[in-house]
């Protein structure tokens, strides 16, 4: 998982990221992000990766159950993609990332947007500096 030297999750990040870069190419801008997402599963699955999409995790509250959030899709089960399909990407994008990644026991998210350039931004969480909770990915 973590290079000695490296970046979390470094190999499994380039790989993603040449696959959004891939799909932009083919496929362009002006496309609803469930279509951008299905093309990524798509390549991801042929390069040999486990591509989960529409990920449930229970959110939790002071230790309790709260609800049920979805994530967008989850890449060898150790890593988080959220991706959106936007000519401008929302402020506030990385923080819904980040917010994922509290919720799960995975560290690193990657936020790909396929706007009129693709754009990637990576998101790290680690889990020693998460509250002790359960998930539904632990």
């Amino acid at each position: 998982m973590t290079a000695k030297h490296g970046l979390l999750e470094e190999a499994l990040s380039r790989s993603i990221i040449r696959t959004l870069f891939d799909v932009h190419k083919e496929l362009g801008f002006g496309f609803r992000e469930y279509i951008y997402a299905l093309a990524m599963q798509k390549d991801l699955v042929a390069k040999g990766h486990k591509v989960e999409r529409e990920v449930a995790v229970m959110v939790h509250f002071r230790g309790e159950p709260l609800a049920w959030q979805s994530l967008d899709m989850i890449v060898d089960e150790r890593l988080v993609i959220e991706t959106k399909a936007t000519e401008q990407l929302h402020p506030d994008a990385r923080r819904q990332l980040f917010g994922y990644l509290c919720s799960t026991n995975m560290e690193v998210g990657l936020l790909l947007h396929f706007g009129r350039e693709p754009k990637f931004y990576r998101v790290i969480c680690e889990n020693h500096l998460k509250p002790h909770h359960k998930t539904s990915c632990d």
